[in-house]
């Protein structure tokens, strides 16, 4: 299976060695970022630095004169990727022998939600995530729609890979994060996720619900899980907490309005890439689910992209539903943490991806080449070399 390698351009630039051996691995693919969320990063093998934070959520190339005037427009980086940081390792990744991908990081973006509170995701208590712009305001969508298509379609890329398009929630690895002290669940989490900005408290209206009603269900539902009863995992425990109706009427709200971002992302991309452009999501095959690998409908989602990056770490059974409704020419992506130290298990690497492959992936992903251990990767390149 053709195998790609997660990497930023920190982890390439200033490192004459990094691309040769990226490549020698034996992946034929570098996805690289260019547009990503702040974070703080170990590079550990870069002959300048150790540690690289990036203090907001920013495109790693100049952004184009599109954005010249709008209220919401990309961040450009600081030191730990200035220029067209994204160009110069493309560059050097292509001259090792490697395709790129580009890695464009939507829907989660900290510092645009510090700086328009408007835009981000509000829940039922009146409480903001600006780590999570929401997805159903018109503005907000149009600023993701050409940043997906800008982001996307850089020199030298021959497809992307986009993540968190769609909606973003409560779980977020936030700084001494502090928020797991109540199990929530998937019922909990849905129930925490649910936007009532001005935008979605509409949206719930078109779905026959009254927004102040829904938000006192809410509340109410969620009590005795903050005194620490169990919250039923799946759908039903939503319904359980919620409501049937509602529950109902809250998803048909959020599922169209992801879709519908998901389809105008997709076209923008495919209107500004060459032919043979491949279009890819990080997606979740439970539509309710928030987060960078996005909540879909498999059979929506294989209708509008080229295929799907799926998370497959702690096992491969979400690649299924993908499966069932994939084409000849659909890109299944399992993908794979081979970083130990965040949980991967890259000795076993050659085992998993057999796994993956039986259950219908026709690729890999291998997260994160820049990140990982000397020791990771080579079990890394001997898993590919074996398999």
């Amino acid at each position: 299976m053709t195998a790609s390698a997660f990497v930023y351009p920190w982890d390439v630039n200033g490192d004459p060695g990094a691309a040769p051996a990226i490549a020698g691995l034996g992946v034929h693919r570098a996805t690289l970022a260019s547009a990503y969320h702040s974070t703080r990063a170990l590079t550990p093998r870069h002959p300048r630095h150790r540690v690289v934070t990036a203090a907001h959520a920013a495109v790693l190339y100049p952004p184009g004169d599109q954005w010249a005037g709008r209220e919401l427009r990309p961040y450009t980086a600081g030191d730990w990727a200035p220029g067209d940081a994204f160009g110069e390792a493309a560059q050097a990744l292509t001259g090792a022998g490697l395709e790129v991908y580009t890695w464009v990081v939507l829907a989660h973006n900290s510092r645009l939600g510090a700086e328009h509170p408007h835009t981000s995701v509000v829940n039922a208590y009146g409480d903001r995530y600006p780590w999570a712009p929401c997805i159903a305001q018109p503005a907000t969508r149009a600023y993701l729609v050409d940043l997906a298509a800008e982001a996307a379609v850089r020199p030298g890329a021959q497809g992307t890979e986009l993540e968190s398009l769609g909606w973003y929630g409560l779980a977020h690895l936030h700084a001494h994060d502090k928020i797991g002290g109540v199990g929530l669940g998937d019922a909990g989490q849905y129930l925490m996720s649910l936007c009532f900005c001005a935008a979605c408290r509409a949206g719930y209206g078109e779905e026959g619900l009254d927004a102040d009603e829904l938000a006192a269900a809410v509340r109410a539902g969620l009590e005795p899980v903050w005194r620490g009863a169990p919250s039923d995992g799946a759908w039903a425990g939503v319904e359980k907490l919620l409501g049937g109706a509602p529950a109902t009427a809250t998803r048909a709200w959020r599922d169209r309005t992801a879709r519908t971002l998901q389809e105008a992302a997709v076209a923008a991309v495919r209107a500004a890439a060459p032919a043979g452009f491949r279009i890819l999501l990080h997606a979740d095959p439970v539509s309710y689910h928030c987060g960078a690998n996005v909540g879909v409908d498999p059979a929506h989602i294989l209708s509008v992209a080229d295929g799907v990056v799926v998370p497959c770490t702690g096992g491969a059974g979400l690649l299924t539903p993908f499966a069932e409704h994939a084409g000849p020419d659909t890109v299944l992506a399992a993908n794979f943490t081979v970083v130990s130290g965040m949980g991967g298990h890259p000795a076993h690497l050659a085992e998993d991806a057999a796994r993956a492959r039986d259950l219908g992936a026709t690729e890999l992903r291998l997260y994160h080449a820049g990140l990982a251990s000397d020791a990771d990767l080579t079990a890394v390149r001997e898993a590919l070399r074996a398999g």
